[in-house]
């Protein structure tokens, strides 16, 4: 194994440098627009105008599909590359990372299409995905049973001649509810009763296929996202058997494959924010006074402000060794660290977001400054990609493992 090596390649920092230089000329000052443009439209699932703006520059500039590794849909960064360009963009969370067409769902799905599509598939669905002209979506969790464990999902894929049928409801699926939105890759039993993992498999259904009711938008914590997270009623879907990705008895295996890259781009996101927020604790602390003297002088307030730079710097480090790990040995020899920068990252951020808000007083619980819905935002990756204690308990496990085998050697 090659030593482990922090420092940003000079492809790295050249795409840094370009993204910063576009995030503040261009993406900053859109955030007022796109809010705007929204708010105006009474439709708070529009895909706003500036945002087809902001995907020009961003092609003009090179900044596009940033995270593909593969070079024929991308730069063909590393993932150790990209993983400080997701934490740029993930300053401004709603806008950036769609700006350069590197938005959750759609990354993962596209690696998926990448990896396990068939020529027809690529040809239908990445090509547009990849291009910025669709959305997708990820169709997993469901509402009666407890998702954290896959083996739980309920829905049904059965194959009835030349097509599948599904049958089945799921929620929380994130852009489902933007127009744009045009492709679902859905999870579900073909096979009830075989192996524990080997029951699922995934298969592709379009948005506009009869049977496929989405019902409602789920708010967080009051707040309609963008994108939207929806619950979605599939009754007697068919579509083509064609439209299976990979093969039967493979969803396991393929969500394995997708969702750990997908944690290292929400991990880093995240940083972006906290850091966001910590710039933003420090000017306003400096600016606001209280009984004769600044917030800043505060001695609580500067405990806060060195412990969030610590807090940052351990969870940037440890989501950049996954980064390394995963480029170096694959997923497979990365899932002690995927776990565990999934539950630091947005653990840390929630505190350093939470304490920013404390500084702006009142204002930081409102819509004048963004704290409030970033922690909306935020506390739901305490949930996507698997909830915290499904991860703490793949930890243990490989510690256990990795003790208890040592001991009896």
């Amino acid at each position: 194994m090659p030593p482990v090596d922090f420092a940003p390649t000079a492809r790295c920092q050249d795409f840094a440098e370009r993204l910063t230089a576009f995030m503040d000329e261009h993406v900053y000052p859109a955030e007022p627009v796109f809010a705007r443009q929204v708010r105006e439209s009474g439709d708070p699932h529009l895909h706003a105008p500036i945002l087809e703006e902001l995907k020009e520059e961003a092609r003009r500039r090179g900044l596009w599909n940033l995270f593909h590794p593969d070079p024929e849909y991308g730069p063909g960064l590393t993932y150790a590359e990209y993983a400080p360009l997701a934490e740029i963009t993930g300053r401004s969370a709603a806008i950036a990372p769609e700006a350069v067409n590197c938005s959750a769902p759609d990354t993962g799905n596209m690696e998926v299409l990448t990896q396990f599509g068939t020529d027809e598939q690529k040809d239908a669905w990445l090509r547009p995905l990849l291009d910025g002209e669709i959305r997708s979506a990820f169709a997993m969790t469901e509402p009666d049973v407890a998702s954290s464990d896959a083996r739980n999902i309920q829905l049904r894929i059965e194959r009835d001649g030349d097509e599948y049928v599904l049958n089945g409801r799921k929620w929380w699926i994130s852009g489902a509810m933007r127009e744009r939105c045009r492709i679902f890759i859905v999870m579900g039993k073909t096979d009830p009763d075989g192996p524990a993992y080997k029951q699922q498999s995934m298969v592709l259904v379009p948005r506009d296929t009869p049977g496929v009711t989405v019902m409602r938008n789920l708010p967080v914590f009051g707040y309609t996202d963008n994108e939207g997270h929806a619950e979605i009623d599939f009754t007697d879907v068919r579509v083509p058997a064609s439209n299976l990705i990979a093969g039967e008895g493979d969803g396991f295996m393929i969500a394995q494959a997708r969702l750990g890259p997908g944690r290292i781009h929400h991990c880093m996101r995240t940083i972006g924010a906290a850091e966001r927020a910590l710039e933003m604790l420090c000017r306003r602390a400096a600016a606001r006074e209280t009984f004769g003297a600044p917030v800043a002088t505060r001695s609580n307030i500067i405990d806060w402000v060195a412990e969030a730079r610590i807090d940052l710097e351990m969870i940037r480090l440890l989501t950049l060794k996954t980064a390394w790990l995963i480029d170096t040995v694959g997923n497979k020899h990365a899932r002690t660290e995927i776990a565990a920068i999934k539950v630091a990252a947005p653990n840390l951020a929630l505190k350093i977001i939470d304490r920013a808000m404390q500084v702006h007083g009142g204002g930081g619980m409102s819509d004048d400054f963004p704290l409030a819905a970033m922690y909306a935002h935020i506390r739901t990756l305490r949930f996507a990609d698997g909830p915290d204690e499904v991860h703490k308990m793949s930890i243990a496990r490989q510690e256990f493992r990795r003790h208890l085998d040592s001991a009896t050697t």
